[in-house]
């Protein structure tokens, strides 16, 4: 065990987990803050007016796609290292950290993005108790923050791709 521990492509290997790690953890998190205060909201909601819960559902929906991004992201990074395949790259630590590195924007954008989405789709859900037909506004409000995710995620995907040109 000790040589193992003592060889490079063992630490280089366990940054790119790491980092895929830290994508799920982060975006997954963020999510499942946003979802529970979405549901939250949903439930006081729904006990008022329960022929709302369709329009409720996707507002409490739209939190989660956060940590589906950090899961892509993590996927990715297992896929790229081999790690998916059973056959694991050799990797330096440098390698390893620039790979690992890929996982930090979409877990950061996803977690602060997914909590405060949470919070605009519980606003938006008072929205539609007073007017349903407030849910188109509601729903964009909510997507906007979304934006600041997906950025994340096409950061951390752009970084995945281009570590083969200079890893």
């Amino acid at each position: 065990m000790e040589e193992v521990v003592t060889n490079p492509s063992f630490w280089g290997l366990a940054l790119a987990i790491a980092g895929a790690a830290f994508a799920v953890a982060f975006a997954g998190a963020g999510s499942s803050i946003g979802v529970g205060a979405a549901g939250q909201a949903g439930a006081g909601v729904t006990a008022e007016k329960p022929e709302l819960f369709g329009k409720v559902l996707i507002l409490e929906a739209l939190p989660a796609t956060q940590g589906i991004y950090g899961f892509l992201i993590a996927f990715l990074i297992l896929m790229f290292t081999g790690v998916l395949g059973g056959d694991p790259m050799d990797l330096t630590v440098a390698q390893g950290a620039l790979i690992g590195f890929a996982g930090v924007p979409v877990g950061l954008a996803g977690y602060w993005s997914g909590s405060h989405q949470g919070r605009v789709s519980a606003a938006g859900m008072g929205t539609i108790a007073k007017n349903p037909a407030d849910m188109g506004k509601a729903m964009v409000l909510s997507a906007m923050v979304e934006t600041y995710a997906v950025l994340g995620f096409l950061v951390s995907a752009l970084i995945v791709f281009a570590i083969p040109t200079f890893a």
